[in-house]
């Protein structure tokens, strides 16, 4: 998960333009109303869905990120799962599926202090922390790779709207600690729904283990998830200074690609997110929460960049997008899944590439286009 998040408050996860130059964050806020054409419910108090990042990530994985883009006219009020939503919608009902609740970051300052550091609220509806792993030194094929690039442990937690609690996300472990982590989170009660890696061949060998927990009380998930990163040696949060600037063609990146990206630390991402509302279990996941595809290049000079990301796709998409991929020179990681019970199903293709950075572009773009996504703004974090 993948992805961070908007911030109320400057926190140590500021981010900055593609310059280097710091901007500002986002103030939190992002409702709007609705076309519905009935005036008694144009009256109430109605939210659209918006989409976004990881996970980053977070979580990118992200290593993914957090993101968020607002997608085609879906309302976060009332939103039934894929299969219900058409019998809702063609009269043969279907039952109604919790929602996210609006909170503050004041809402999760006792998951923060769990923690042991600060976290992002991403428009109101999730709280985001990540874990660089700044310890670990990881070649792959040649490239060390940044922890911006893929490395790092993103976990959101989400409150609904029976004041119930999930967190989603993934965990970067070594080998080593593998074992370790897994145990410490089923002694906790936060479940293991993906085990697999983001990168060809490297060492030393790391993992990614997606997690999914739910209760009543976001502090014990927390302390779950605090004892099974204390069984890796991720260091504590470090502050954030000025990026480097990109020795990339970024203009030209953007022109191809048909979204902004930004400067996360020195590496340059591009995000897209899902169109459609994601139903996992009985839960209507926040936009972008495990539904993005991010793109992310790190320079190694000359205009060159090593690409890692990975496509967010339902079923009837991914045989295209992994032709498309091979047929432009993108190396093909895994096809697998994040999660167990989301509608529609959801895979996931991680990519590998070392080239000019606007050829590898240029190769993304035309498989972007086969997906339904929509281009995340740089201004509104992503996981």
């Amino acid at each position: 998960m993948s992805g961070d998040a908007e911030h109320e408050t400057r926190t140590a996860d500021t981010r900055t333009d593609e310059t280097g130059a710091d901007r500002p964050a986002a103030d939190g806020t992002g409702t709007d109303g609705t076309d519905a054409p009935d005036p008694a419910a144009a009256a109430a108090p109605r939210r659209r869905l918006l989409v976004a990042a990881a996970l980053a990530p977070v979580f990118a994985g992200m290593g993914t990120m957090v993101a968020l883009a607002e997608p085609a006219k879906a309302d976060v009020t009332e939103v039934r799962g894929a299969k219900e939503a058409k019998e809702g919608l063609e009269g043969g009902g279907g039952p109604a599926h919790l929602t996210p609740v609006p909170t503050t970051t004041g809402h999760w300052k006792e998951v923060a202090d769990v923690l042991g550091r600060p976290g992002s609220l991403v428009r109101g509806l999730f709280y985001h922390t990540r874990f660089a792993r700044d310890d670990l030194k990881v070649i792959s094929y040649g490239v060390e790779v940044a922890p911006e690039l893929a490395l790092g442990s993103h976990m959101a937690f989400v409150r609904y709207s029976d004041d119930s609690v999930l967190v989603m996300g993934d965990l970067n472990v070594t080998e080593d600690e593998l074992q370790k982590v897994i145990d410490a989170l089923a002694d906790h009660g936060i479940a293991v729904t993906a085990l697999h890696k983001h990168l060809l061949a490297h060492s030393p060998d790391v993992w990614w283990t997606h997690i999914h927990g739910h209760g009543d009380d976001p502090v014990p998930l927390a302390r779950g998830l605090r004892a099974a990163m204390d069984r890796t040696s991720s260091p504590p949060a470090r502050p954030t200074g000025r990026p480097p600037r990109l020795d990339l063609d970024i203009e030209a990146i953007e022109a191809v690609m048909g979204v902004k990206g930004e400067n996360d630390r020195g590496i340059y991402k591009s995000v897209f997110a899902r169109r459609e509302p994601i139903i996992d279990g009985h839960m209507v996941l926040p936009p972008g929460l495990g539904a993005t595809s991010a793109f992310n290049f790190q320079p190694l000079g000359g205009g060159r960049a090593a690409l890692n990301g990975d496509f967010a796709m339902v079923a009837d998409e991914v045989q295209d997008v992994l032709t498309t991929l091979r047929r432009g020179g993108i190396s093909l990681v895994e096809v697998h899944n994040h999660g167990l019970t989301e509608e529609p199903r959801l895979f996931f293709t991680h990519l590998w590439a070392v080239d000019d950075a606007v050829k590898i572009a240029e190769a993304l773009r035309p498989a972007v286009d086969l997906t339904n996504v929509v281009p995340v703004s740089p201004e509104r974090d992503y996981v």
